[in-house]
């Protein structure tokens, strides 16, 4: 039996990637910059700061961290008490994905969960509505004190907030008296789509923390955690030492960003990993027997596959995940994922089922 030679590129996950150039070109410039200070006291972590306050076009607060679960974790815990809890939707990464680390590190705030059975929860989103509905539905003492309403830009179901709907949700979440975190692993992709100014879906929209995602964007590893409330971040860099977050040698975490941020090599990288989702969900859209799930919106693509083309596909070597979408499989496109890959796999999903 002749074993397939598995594709030299995925759809499973953009963490399949690896370093983008310019990350990979201020990564060795750190290395070879001589002995550094540790614990983030180097010209890197400073030089990466600095561009993430102007990128945002203000005077904000910056952790460097090594992974989204302890991006969010961290963030959602300094701004709750254990006896608080945390509005997100069913579908949310930090309900579904990270091991109980939120209600972990914040010493047991729970997490609220919006109705699965709606249009806008069927997208993977928040709505005033259903943030209000979780807020008044109890004001006793016995019921954990709504504290953070955390919405994920792009959603885990690849769909985007608009400026309007971050605002919205904010300003609900402002009038009750609560702070709003936005986990942002895919946010780049999300500006791509929107064609915003980073700051008009961030601060300017009402959002307190952002957890901007690195890794999936071209970096070998690490995530920045930005408080644009400030006060929110006092005591956070004991926060990040407590939770062994705290690198060593953090310029090696922080000088990668340097290559991100310097020419909107963030943007571009989104852009062109949309721009693939785009073109794969072009392919697949009239593939008889399947379904896609909804147009993307940033990097991945949703769709039913008939039972006997996924083992195909994974007999092929294809790796996707099934998990997320309730049954449907997630392709998802990467930095440097190439028109020559989506179109391999596009033609192996027909062949599938049979077209």
């Amino acid at each position: 039996m002749t074993v397939p030679t598995p594709p030299t590129q995925q759809f499973a996950s953009d963490n399949y990637a690896g370093m983008c150039p310019e990350a990979t070109h201020w990564f060795m410039q750190a290395n070879a910059s001589g002995h550094q200070p540790g614990y983030g006291e180097d010209i890197w972590t400073q030089r990466s700061t600095d561009a993430i306050r102007e990128l945002f076009q203000t005077d904000c607060d910056v952790y460097f961290v090594f992974n989204g679960t302890a991006a969010n974790s961290l963030a959602l815990a300094a701004m709750c008490q254990s006896y608080h809890s945390v509005i997100c939707t069913p579908v949310a990464h930090i309900e579904t994905d990270e091991c109980g680390g939120p209600e972990f590190f914040s010493n047991g705030s729970k997490l609220l969960i919006t109705e699965a059975d709606s249009p806008a929860a069927r997208l993977g989103k928040l709505t005033p509505d259903a943030v209000e509905q979780l807020v008044t539905k109890r004001s006793d003492i016995h019921y954990p004190k709504p504290k953070v309403v955390s919405i994920t830009q792009a959603t885990e179901l690849g769909t985007v907030y608009s400026v309007e709907e971050v605002r919205a949700i904010a300003a609900i979440a402002k009038r009750r008296k609560l702070k709003v975190h936005m986990d942002g692993a895919r946010f780049a992709n999300a500006v791509a789509h929107l064609g915003c100014h980073p700051s008009e879906i961030t601060w300017r929209a009402g959002v307190d923390v952002l957890c901007f995602g690195g890794t999936k964007n071209g970096l070998p590893i690490g995530e920045a955690v930005v408080f644009f409330d400030r006060a929110l971040s006092e005591d956070f860099a004991y926060r990040v030492k407590q939770a062994g977050q705290l690198a060593s040698k953090m310029r090696f975490i922080s000088a990668p960003w340097v290559g991100l941020l310097e020419n909107d090599v963030w943007l571009r990288n989104a852009r062109h990993a949309n721009a693939m989702a785009q073109r794969l969900y072009g392919a697949l859209r009239d593939v008889p027997g399947l379904r896609v799930l909804h147009a993307p919106q940033a990097n991945s693509v949703f769709a039913q596959l008939q039972p006997q083309a996924i083992e195909a596909l994974y007999a092929k070597g294809w790796k996707f995940y099934q998990f997320i979408a309730g049954g449907g499989c997630r392709f998802m496109c990467a930095w440097d994922t190439t028109p020559e890959a989506v179109d391999a796999f596009a033609a192996d999903v027909r062949a599938a089922h049979g077209g």
